[in-house]
């Protein structure tokens, strides 16, 4: 029996446990929802002088710091709010050699005019709090080239100077701990990495220009040389070894305008420098010759002197670490004598098809100097770190998946049944998964294969355990009759994959009817289709929207069958089907229209029928049933995501969660009355950047699950 099961069956459903204050910012508690990583880690720092501290960066999740003593990791930005959304994308970290509480951040998701311009952030605490330095460029977290690194640079002998090398704005100063930047003459505009000597005070810089190579500065950036000895390849990642031995990776691709990292390296190789003579040699463990097309990444020196490193886009047979203990001089292969444990994940096993391998998209690897035995590495879909690495041609080299609490899975759609599952989430790259449990990872409810982009989840209101969804491989859409323990494939689909050359566009969205009597799919920029006998035929909508590139979201009543709605942003209106989706006709005009790059939301309460709200940029709507109009709420000035969950006592109107802005006040929010009075739910340290879709449990008062992008799912609870 599951948790719905015995709910309904002890009489618990939509019942409060008495009388309840309301709830407010500093008694609501957020836990991570465990899937178990998913996402790209591109970069790692321990601090070289105390031991136990490290951390992690993602592209789009935010930054982390570890937890030595659970092996867990806490999120550091969550403080974030909508309008630093972007600065969850962590291009660069650094730590003060001489502090260490200090760390610093470069941050930022997106290089195009449309983005939001990057920031540095310092924190005195070790991420505890931090103050923000707005820049006048934009930071590329999430563009081509966030694999390099790292470019945020701490000057060892002056803790109040900071380098930092920008995705196309040169190089950057700070003489007061990152309070403020200015440009400064560098040796090129694409940068790839920033590093100081500790022993001489020579400032190095990768370049990806048309000049692309190694960057040496001996006079604080006056004047720049490049290290000719060095290949006309872009610098991915730098390491000093403890006696002033040099170690830098490299890579190429094929166009030299591309930044490589994580994608596109097609050539590579791995150099070292002698701390003595001065003297350069490539000591690439092998080389990209044969037809072979890779790069190389991660680089470091462990306490004892060993070298390790990365190959990167090394697709066959797959990218490898590399081990040396003679500087370079003769290298072992770590993949081969590797134990890599999933099991604790049944997504990864599933999505690792009972292979052994060390990962895709090595970006960046550490040893942890007061360790040996550690050695951590991020891949396109978590990380992995060792436990005796010292054992190596004595033993296999055991590596653990420890991403506990590091989520960094991209949520596409989620929803919180009447009654199955307790929560379904279609997610980017690794699938998606049904919770009956909510602390633990799913083992019955993945959505299989786990390797696969799912686009929707839906469920039917008046039968939960039918769920249907969309995905990347089959016949793109799956249905479920047990809430998402198994599945099977739909037998047809009205969804044609572009030929190569006509562009990409996704399976887009489905939708099911409150008796699964019909199926409502709408293929991305395509028209509606609609079947009767669960994939077996489909035939296109009559009344669609014409619009054909605005993206569209079906939706269906959860207590009337056959019912859906649609919400035409280009003409501003609400449109209705009675019949399983065949036809549609308006039924609300004179709506705001929605610019392409705004965002709206048309919901429908789970169980009423036809009681609609509308999520707009500049405030709520809503229509209590055929017979009310939709009028706005009052006090709402913006609104970008809604849900609903059981209300407050027997009987009453469904707890209403929003995430907006409500009288000058940007948040999550709560209504247990209709919308007449909202209750803030979150605080100013839990505020998660941007969320792609929100759902209160349809069972449990107050309990809301937030989907931030890029940072998995999260469940908030009231006081009990």
């Amino acid at each position: 029996m599951n948790r719905r099961e015995v709910m309904l069956a002890s009489g618990a459903l939509l019942v409060s446990s008495g009388p309840v204050c309301a709830a407010d910012s500093r008694t609501y508690s957020w836990s991570t929802v465990p899937f178990g990583g998913g996402g790209y880690v591109d970069g790692f720092l321990y601090h070289p002088k105390v031991p136990d501290i490290l951390y992690a960066r993602t592209d789009i999740g935010g930054m982390y710091r570890f937890e030595f003593a659970d092996k867990s990791w806490i999120p550091l930005l969550d403080h974030l709010g909508r309008e630093d959304a972007d600065l969850m994308g962590v291009l660069s970290m650094a730590l003060d050699p001489s502090n260490p509480d200090k760390v610093y951040a470069a941050c930022g998701l997106y290089l195009a005019e449309w983005a939001r311009k990057g920031a540095i952030m310092a924190s005195s605490d070790r991420g505890r709090t931090w103050r923000k330095t707005e820049l006048p460029i934009r930071v590329g977290g999430n563009a081509d080239g966030r694999g390099t690194g790292d470019r945020l640079v701490v000057d060892p002998k002056n803790s109040d100077v900071l380098w930092y090398g920008s995705n196309q704005d040169g190089l950057w100063q700070s003489k007061d701990a990152a309070a403020s930047f200015a440009k400064v003459a560098g040796p090129g505009s694409h940068l790839s990495l920033v590093l100081i000597d500790p022993s001489s005070g020579a400032l190095y810089v990768g370049a990806g220009d048309a000049q692309s190579g190694l960057y040496v500065s001996p006079d604080d950036g006056a004047t720049w040389q490049r290290v000719e000895a060095t290949p006309n390849q872009v610098p991915q990642h730098a390491v000093f070894a403890a006696d002033g031995t040099l170690y830098v990776t490299f890579a190429r691709a094929d166009t030299p305008s591309q930044m490589i990292n994580p994608s596109f390296a097609t050539g590579g190789s791995v150099w070292r420098r002698d701390s003595k003579s001065g003297k350069w040699r490539d000591v690439s463990p092998i080389k990209p010759e044969g037809g072979a097309r890779f790069g190389f990444s991660g680089v470091d020196v462990g306490p004892g002197g060993r070298v390790a490193v990365s190959t990167l886009n090394r697709w066959w047979p797959g990218d490898d670490i590399f081990v040396s203990d003679d500087e370079g001089q003769s290298w072992v292969a770590l993949g081969e004598r590797s134990k890599h444990d999933a099991t604790p994940y049944p997504w990864l096993s599933n999505y690792l098809r009972g292979e052994d391998k060390m990962g895709h998209w090595i970006s960046d690897l550490k040893i942890n100097p007061f360790k040996p035995d550690e050695l951590i590495y991020g891949t396109g879909y978590g990380l992995w770190m060792s436990e005796n690495l010292t054992k190596l041609g004595q033993e296999p080299v055991r590596f653990a998946f420890n991403v506990k609490n590091l989520e960094e899975t991209a949520t596409i759609q989620m929803t919180s049944p009447t009654g199955g599952a307790t929560l379904l989430v279609a997610m980017g790259d690794v699938g998606g998964a049904a919770w009956d449990d909510l602390t633990k990872t799913p083992k019955n409810g993945l959505f299989l294969p786990a390797s696969e982009t799912n686009w929707s989840v839906d469920y039917a209101g008046l039968a939960p355990d039918v769920v249907v969804r969309t995905t990347n491989g089959g016949h793109f859409a799956m249905l479920s009759e047990e809430g998402g323990a198994s599945w099977s494939a739909l037998p047809t689909t009205p969804y044609r994959r572009p030929a190569e050359g006509q562009g990409w566009k996704g399976p887009g969205i489905i939708a099911i009817s409150a008796k699964a009597t019909s199926l409502l799919w709408v293929p991305e920029r395509e028209g509606a289709y609609v079947s009767f006998d669960r994939g077996q035929s489909w035939k296109e909508s009559e009344g669609w929207p014409s619009g054909r590139d605005q993206a569209l979201v079906p939706i269906s009543d959860k207590v009337a069958d056959g019912v859906y709605y649609v919400f035409d942003r280009f003409s501003g209106s609400i449109l209705i089907s009675v019949d399983g989706g065949a036809t549609f006709k308006p039924i609300i005009r004179g709506l705001p229209k929605i610019e392409s790059w705004q965002s709206a939301q048309l919901a429908v309460v789970p169980t009423r029928m036809r009681d609609l709200w509308v999520a707009l940029p500049d405030g709520l709507l809503h229509s209590r049933d055929a017979g009310s109009s939709m009028a706005s709420v009052k006090g709402v000035e913006a609104a970008w995501c809604i849900g609903f969950g059981a209300p407050k006592s027997q009987g009453g109107y469904p707890a209403t969660y929003l995430w907006g802005k409500v009288k000058g006040r940007e948040g999550l929010w709560r209504s247990d009355d209709e919308g007449l009075n909202w209750t803030r739910i979150n605080d100013d340290t839990h505020q998660f950047g941007a969320f792609r879709a929100i759902a209160g449990d349809p069972l449990e008062w107050g309990t809301i699950y937030v989907a931030p992008h890029g940072r998995g799912v999260l469940v908030g609870k009231p006081p009990a």
